[in-house]
């Protein structure tokens, strides 16, 4: 039997995985690795959380693979050197590998498939992550779309089942020593341990993702369209972090929210499936604007008067102390668990950009770095859509009010006091707008700030008078 290299990327599971099925059709023993290269990455190389998470996800995937016979080898340095090298001392026929989108990645990855079939290997990249190719929609003139709409209404006349594979029972020995080196020496744990009140809420790899997906469907599902917004509650599925290390694929998800479509689910299944139609929007977007990582998607705003950084104000954002609560229970949320509820993650945006005035990279780089879920082509397209800069983008005067926020999403206040638990003596009238009620909020939080640190009206005005400067 011929090896074949199935190279692991953000694809960390081996049920509905492409490339490592390619590799057993083709009647090939799979030489299961990972490469450690950040640094290919470009700027946007993983930031701390997604470390964090990695290294779990990684030794889920070896110890699953070392159930079924195999193994998977880690290395880290040059992608190309390492492909060939274990092609070599491997004695390879074949490179597989599922796609990524990433600006950076794609350029990389044509560079690498080239180079390896210039050497007489077959070298083979498959769609691991989408329910749609990001070239593959396209509008009636053949361009990208820019609009959420069409998009999916597009996707959705030429959706088709993708065919679940279930993750094989044995795996081949390819009858090689090759060691690599230790997940420890990668070196992506934390120390300290910042991140050990993550694992309270998360179980990184694809017996984690199949777990969650199951507790969603059990206890969330049913009411989903509604309770998503709530933050107070569980009532969303939290299948990010595992969707973009691709512990899970989008098309078992939708089948699996397929499966239980009834009258009375119906509208909540929808909901669910349009928001996965988002994440293949962001990466249709990331594909065909590359640019728009850094850059505004709608050059109109390459003019607007944004403040300049305010290294305490930052601080204040990022800590959770600006003294609006539904922020700050969103930022500490962030900092505590790598993740944030969707509907908060708009708010504390929406105060950053437009309260504040600060730049959308400014949020964008710190939620890089503090999500467990950062994936470039949703970050950008969320920042962007918040920040009114981008494609199908909240218009900038749509500014949202953190107080009527929080006390429509949030009303008897559980999200703010589980996140801020010095305002729990607070009365839950008070508790959105904590400034109002200066004789309780010194009795019960004398640490909590007395003012928002950008008081709301201003900062609406402000906000409205420089977007009417470049209008």
């Amino acid at each position: 039997m011929a090896n074949a290299i199935v190279w692991f990327r953000n694809d960390l599971r081996l049920a509905d995985n492409p490339a490592l099925q390619a590799a057993l059709d083709a009647g090939q023993a799979p030489i299961c690795i990972y490469i450690h290269a950040p640094k290919e990455e470009g700027e946007w190389r993983p930031g701390a959380a997604s470390d964090a998470w990695r290294p779990r996800s990684l030794a889920a995937l070896d110890a699953d693979l070392r159930k079924r016979g195999s193994r998977l080898r880690i290395f880290a340095g040059p992608s190309l050197d390492v492909l060939r090298s274990v092609a070599a001392v491997g004695d390879a026929e074949a490179v597989y590998w599922n796609r990524r989108y990433e600006p950076a990645i794609e350029q990389r990855d044509t560079r690498i498939k080239q180079a390896l079939r210039g050497q007489g290997l077959h070298a083979a990249s498959h769609n691991g992550a989408l329910l749609f190719e990001p070239w593959q929609l396209a509008t009636k003139q053949g361009g990208p779309y820019r609009v959420f709409t069409p998009f999916w209404r597009s996707a959705l006349s030429d959706w088709r089942d993708h065919a679940l594979t279930d993750a094989p029972a044995r795996l081949p020995d390819p009858g090689i020593a090759l060691e690599g080196i230790e997940l420890a020496a990668l070196r992506l744990q934390p120390s300290p341990a910042w991140d050990a009140g993550f694992w309270d809420d998360w179980r990184p790899g694809e017996s984690g993702a199949a777990e969650a997906l199951e507790v969603f469907i059990d206890s969330a599902l049913r009411g989903y369209r509604e309770a998503r917004d709530r933050p107070d509650r569980i009532g969303t599925s939290r299948l990010s972090p595992h969707l973009h290390f691709g512990e899970i694929a989008p098309w078992r998800v939708a089948a699996a929210l397929q499966a239980e479509r009834t009258a009375a689910t119906a509208a909540d299944i929808d909901a669910h499936v349009r928001e996965l139609g988002w994440r293949e929007f962001a990466h249709h977007l990331l594909h065909h604007f590359p640019e728009s990582t850094t850059r505004n998607f709608n050059p109109t705003f390459d003019a607007f008067p944004w403040r300049r950084p305010a290294p305490h104000a930052l601080d204040a954002w990022r800590q959770g102390m600006t003294g609006v609560p539904i922020v700050d229970a969103g930022m500490r949320e962030l900092w505590h668990t790598g993740w944030m509820h969707n509907r908060v993650r708009m708010i504390v945006a929406s105060y950053l950009c437009k309260h504040m005035g600060q730049h959308w990279l400014e949020g964008a780089r710190w939620f890089w770095d503090t999500l467990v879920d950062a994936d470039l082509a949703s970050n950008t397209l969320g920042w962007q859509w918040v920040a009114g800069t981008g494609a199908d983008a909240a218009p900038y005067f749509r500014i949202f009010n953190p107080v009527t926020q929080g006390q429509k999403f949030d009303s008897e206040g559980r999200y703010v006091v589980r996140w801020i638990p010095e305002l729990a003596g607070m009365p839950a009238s008070a508790l959105h707008a904590p400034w109002l009620h200066q004789d309780v909020l010194r009795r019960h939080a004398p640490g909590y700030p007395r003012q928002p640190l950008v008081d709301l009206a201003e900062g609406r005005e402000a906000a409205l008078a420089a977007y009417r400067s470049i209008r």
